[in-house]
């Protein structure tokens, strides 16, 4: 059977058909917007990195200890194309996967996975719940407190990071401009 390019509509279909949790959605929009806007400035195929951005945790809420590997079997299941299958199981290397990330692509996962919840929980103590006004030193000032928002894997993103030859904050700003462009659909706007 030959591989099928999932469209963006698919693919939020699919992540709604294995998740009801409104946090784990958020944080699939989260990361979809963020990996949309890196490969926009790396002149990438920002629909593609969208996408797997958007089902990077597909099955995290049905099969939490099976994660990554239930991921795999329902997109190869879906004649989903490798690359991006390769892709969504190197997101969590070294957790629950074997799969370095050696592409561009699979680092920048990898790196923003965790990053954006540490984003999400700097704007959640902020007076104004706003992304709009989140500046890089205050996410670096949080990062040092490591029982602030302790399941953000510090290592990991500072792995994400030396593997893409970057600077944290570098990373941190890339991942605070492509939140906000979602803010007003993951309630980090200060609407709420």
């Amino acid at each position: 059977m030959t591989e099928k390019i999932p469209s963006r509509e698919d693919a939020f279909a699919l992540l709604k058909e294995y998740n009801s949790s409104e946090s784990l959605i958020k944080h699939a929009l989260s990361v979809e917007a963020v990996m949309r806007h890196i490969a926009e400035q790396k002149e990438e195929d920002p629909d593609k990195w969208g996408v797997i951005g958007l089902i990077h945790d597909l099955d995290y809420e049905m099969f939490p200890e099976q994660h990554c590997t239930k991921t795999r079997e329902i997109l190869e299941e879906r004649n989903w194309p490798g690359e991006y299958i390769r892709a969504v199981v190197s997101h969590a290397w070294g957790i629950c996967s074997d799969v370095r990330p050696e592409s561009v692509m699979e680092k920048y996962l990898y790196a923003i996975d965790e990053l954006t919840g540490l984003v999400t929980a700097c704007v959640l103590v902020r007076p104004s719940r706003s992304l709009m006004d989140l500046k890089v030193k205050s996410v670096k000032k949080k990062w040092k407190n490591r029982h602030f928002a302790a399941g953000a894997n510090r290592e990991v993103m500072e792995k994400g990071a030396e593997m893409l030859g970057i600077q944290i904050p570098e990373l941190i700003q890339d991942v605070i401009d492509g939140m906000r462009t979602v803010a007003d659909q993951i309630g980090l706007d200060g609407s709420n």
